[in-house]
Protein backbone atom coordinates (compact mmCIF):
# COMPACT_ATOMS: atom_id res chain seq x y z
CA UNK A 1 0.00 0.00 0.00
CA UNK A 2 1.40 3.40 -0.59
CA UNK A 3 2.06 5.85 2.12
CA UNK A 4 2.59 9.65 1.95
CA UNK A 5 4.50 12.12 3.80
CA UNK A 6 2.23 15.54 4.30
CA UNK A 7 4.14 18.28 5.18
CA UNK A 8 3.30 21.78 6.52
CA UNK A 9 6.30 23.92 5.61
CA UNK A 10 7.10 27.78 6.26
CA UNK A 11 10.38 28.68 4.88
CA UNK A 12 12.77 30.66 6.64
CA UNK A 13 16.27 31.45 4.52
CA UNK A 14 15.85 31.58 0.99
CA UNK A 15 19.56 29.87 0.08
CA UNK A 16 19.26 27.21 3.10
CA UNK A 17 15.85 26.62 1.39
CA UNK A 18 16.80 26.07 -1.78
CA UNK A 19 19.95 23.86 -0.64
CA UNK A 20 17.52 21.80 1.25
CA UNK A 21 14.70 21.34 -1.18
CA UNK A 22 17.40 20.03 -4.18
CA UNK A 23 18.84 17.57 -1.22
CA UNK A 24 15.65 16.39 -0.48
CA UNK A 25 14.22 16.10 -3.57
CA UNK A 26 17.11 13.95 -4.99
CA UNK A 27 16.95 12.07 -1.58
CA UNK A 28 13.40 11.07 -2.46
CA UNK A 29 13.60 10.19 -6.01
CA UNK A 30 16.62 7.68 -5.31
CA UNK A 31 14.21 6.30 -2.29
CA UNK A 32 11.16 5.19 -4.86
CA UNK A 33 8.78 8.44 -3.52
CA UNK A 34 7.53 11.06 -5.81
CA UNK A 35 5.81 14.72 -5.04
CA UNK A 36 2.27 14.51 -5.59
CA UNK A 37 1.86 18.17 -4.52
CA UNK A 38 4.74 20.95 -3.98
CA UNK A 39 3.17 24.41 -2.97
CA UNK A 40 0.59 25.92 -4.88
CA UNK A 41 -2.36 27.77 -3.72
CA UNK A 42 -4.52 26.58 -0.42
CA UNK A 43 -8.01 27.06 -0.18
CA UNK A 44 -9.11 27.08 3.32
CA UNK A 45 -12.86 25.46 3.78
CA UNK A 46 -13.36 24.46 7.01
CA UNK A 47 -11.29 24.56 10.63
CA UNK A 48 -8.40 27.37 11.82
CA UNK A 49 -5.51 25.46 9.97
CA UNK A 50 -3.55 27.77 7.83
CA UNK A 51 -0.81 26.49 6.41
CA UNK A 52 1.41 28.35 4.29
CA UNK A 53 2.95 25.59 1.53
CA UNK A 54 1.61 21.92 1.90
CA UNK A 55 4.07 19.12 0.49
CA UNK A 56 2.57 15.45 -0.12
CA UNK A 57 4.73 12.45 -1.24
CA UNK A 58 3.73 9.02 -2.06
CA UNK A 59 6.32 6.01 -1.49
CA UNK A 60 5.67 2.87 -2.18
CA UNK A 61 4.68 1.62 1.18
CA UNK A 62 4.99 3.15 4.89
CA UNK A 63 8.74 0.80 5.00
CA UNK A 64 10.14 2.42 2.15
CA UNK A 65 9.07 5.73 3.25
CA UNK A 66 10.59 5.03 6.85
CA UNK A 67 13.99 4.23 4.97
CA UNK A 68 14.37 7.41 3.15
CA UNK A 69 13.48 9.41 6.55
CA UNK A 70 16.10 7.84 8.45
CA UNK A 71 18.80 7.36 5.38
CA UNK A 72 22.24 8.96 5.31
CA UNK A 73 20.76 10.23 1.55
CA UNK A 74 18.27 12.55 3.79
CA UNK A 75 20.64 13.17 6.04
CA UNK A 76 22.54 15.82 4.04
CA UNK A 77 18.73 17.53 3.99
CA UNK A 78 18.76 17.59 7.25
CA UNK A 79 22.06 19.32 7.77
CA UNK A 80 20.24 22.32 6.47
CA UNK A 81 16.90 21.48 7.46
CA UNK A 82 16.40 23.45 10.54
CA UNK A 83 18.11 26.83 8.67
CA UNK A 84 15.96 26.69 5.78
CA UNK A 85 12.46 25.90 7.32
CA UNK A 86 9.98 25.32 10.11
CA UNK A 87 7.95 21.87 9.39
CA UNK A 88 5.09 19.66 10.82
CA UNK A 89 5.45 16.24 9.13
CA UNK A 90 3.76 13.43 9.40
CA UNK A 91 3.40 10.08 7.43
CA UNK A 92 0.38 8.06 7.02
CA UNK A 93 -0.96 4.48 5.22
CA UNK A 94 -2.57 4.81 2.13
CA UNK A 95 -5.26 2.50 1.46
CA UNK A 96 -5.44 -0.32 -1.31
CA UNK A 97 -7.47 0.54 -4.56
CA UNK A 98 -10.53 -1.48 -4.12
CA UNK A 99 -11.84 -2.75 -7.76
Amino acid sequence: MPAYLISDVTAKDPEAFRIYRARAAASIARHGGRYLVRGGPIEPLEGDWAPRTIIVVEFPDLEQARAWYRSPDYASALAVRDEALSRNLILVDGISEVG
